[in-house]
């Protein structure tokens, strides 16, 4: 069977984008680099015809299909099995910007367009595209729906769901339906882009979409604090949020082990607080005055010190220093990879509710697994953070993982759950979260999604195994 359907796929793309010899760990590998699996080939369409015409192919030869923007999930959400017999479509050629409306402020673009690419071409043309995280470099935008990414400017923008107009999608079955009309308004039924966003793959690939754009602020401002605790740093949020307003854009958190790894690992980068218990980084978007602005937050700064909630800050002066401030925040989870293999959760919880959650969770794993540390950081503006374990010290990372990751999962899932939590704020299921969905999400929700999958995909061709 494979055979005739190779075939098929290298007449519909071209035989130089049907990959199947030499070495594909770049389709094959998952990003985190912890599972590696077997495609029966990758194949790169150049267009959205092209992936209707696969998905059909495959369809008619009940060969699943694995649907790849940048790979740079970190829940082996788009990655091939092991098994040899499953076809990774990748996006990467399609990397169109179709049309930028300036009236109707959006942009119309392939889902295999990198987003710093799209950053760059949307200020380039006098326009703020918000979506920010620091894989922006590889990430695409098909990707960034498929899992509702969300990054460091959700605070203001909310997730990708928030800035998505419109889609174009390939079905299951391989037919197309264009959703890319750009309104911000209809109401005639069920929002299947809604559906679509967020839904990894499972229920059709998504070509191109639709994308709000925003005016360029005037006026940026960055700075970092020192905080004595996680209690005060939510509180400092609740102060940012009376003296800036809309203009708060991003408000993110880190502890000290999660910076003194950077400082470990990555000399380059200067760190201006290393003693304190949790950082924040904090930024201000706004279009009023430079004055009023520097006026505004220099205020809170002030008025933060005042009532104990900040011990030191520094604010940056211009844009280079800004970006070396927003360089510690991502780099933490390269500096958490160098130091090894670690047990990586992507949480959200209520904001009043974060430093109970973080206490009580933290004792629990003291007591039960001693010696592990915490890489806690995250975007705590929008209540999501990555409440990571790295391995004792002296302890081998790779043997951590093999004999402790399950139940160090149970008790953080756990504590998660007694909080009314999410086990996944913005990373999704995918395959390496599956097997908890089940315990951790109501029994009627989870009825609702197999009877979505089994309507729109009835073969179960299309990312199987991932989510459900």
């Amino acid at each position: 069977m494979s055979l005739p359907l190779l075939a098929k796929l290298r007449q519909i793309v071209g035989e130089t984008h049907v990959l199947k010899e030499g070495d594909l760990s770049h389709w094959e590998l998952d990003w985190r680099r912890r599972e590696r699996g077997k495609a029966l080939a990758v194949v790169r369409p150049a267009n959205t015809a092209e992936v209707a015409a696969v998905v059909k192919a495959c369809a008619m030869a009940e060969v699943s299909i694995v649907p790849q923007g940048g790979n740079t999930g970190m829940v082996v959400g788009s990655t091939p099995d092991a098994s040899g017999t499953q076809i990774v479509l990748s996006l990467q050629r399609m990397q169109v910007l179709r049309q930028l409306d300036a009236a109707n402020m959006t942009i119309t673009l392939d889902a295999g367009c990198i987003l710093q690419n799209v950053q760059l071409a949307c200020q380039q043309a006098g326009f703020l595209f918000p979506l920010r995280m620091a894989s922006e470099g590889s990430c695409t935008i098909g990707g960034n729906l498929a899992t509702n990414a969300g990054g460091t400017q959700v605070l203001r923008y909310g997730n990708t769901r928030e800035l998505c107009l419109g889609l174009e999608v390939v079905t299951p079955q391989g037919d197309i339906w264009d959703g890319l009309t750009g309104l911000r308004k209809d109401n005639t039924g069920y929002d299947l882009r809604h559906l679509l966003i967020g839904s990894e793959g499972t229920l059709g690939i998504i070509t191109a979409a639709v994308m709000r754009l925003y005016p360029l602020p005037t006026v940026q401002l960055t700075a970092m604090a020192a905080v004595p605790s996680l209690k005060a740093a939510v509180a400092l949020l609740g102060l940012a949020h009376q003296h800036l307003t809309a203009g708060l854009t991003g408000f993110e958190v880190m502890n000290q082990f999660a910076l003194s790894l950077v400082v470990k690992h990555f000399a380059q980068v200067h760190v201006p607080f290393t003693a304190s218990p949790y950082c924040v980084v904090l930024e201000n978007s706004d279009h009023e005055s430079d004055a009023h602005a520097i006026s505004r937050f220099e205020s809170l700064m002030q008025t933060a010190i005042n009532q104990g909630l900040v011990n030191d800050a520094v604010i940056a002066q211009n844009i280079t220093q800004a970006r070396s401030l927003w360089h510690v925040r991502e780099s933490i989870p390269l500096a958490q990879a160098v130091e090894g293999l670690n047990i990586k959760h992507d949480i959200s919880i209520a904001v009043s509710r974060i430093p109970d959650f973080v206490h009580h969770t933290q004792a629990l794993l003291e007591k039960h697994h001693p010696g592990v540390r915490l890489v806690n950081y995250g975007h705590l503006g929008d209540g999501n953070l990555h409440f990571n374990v790295q391995a004792p010290e002296h302890e081998n990372a790779a043997d951590f993982l093999t004999e402790r990751e399950a139940d160090i999962n149970t008790l953080v899932y756990d504590a998660v759950a007694q909080f009314n939590g999410s086990i996944s704020a913005e990373h999704g299921i995918g395959s390496l979260k599956r097997g908890k969905l089940a315990h951790y999400k109501p029994a009627t929700a989870l009825s609702m999604m197999h009877a979505i999958k089994h309507a729109l995909d009835p073969l179960g061709t299309m990312n199987p195994r991932r989510v459900l």
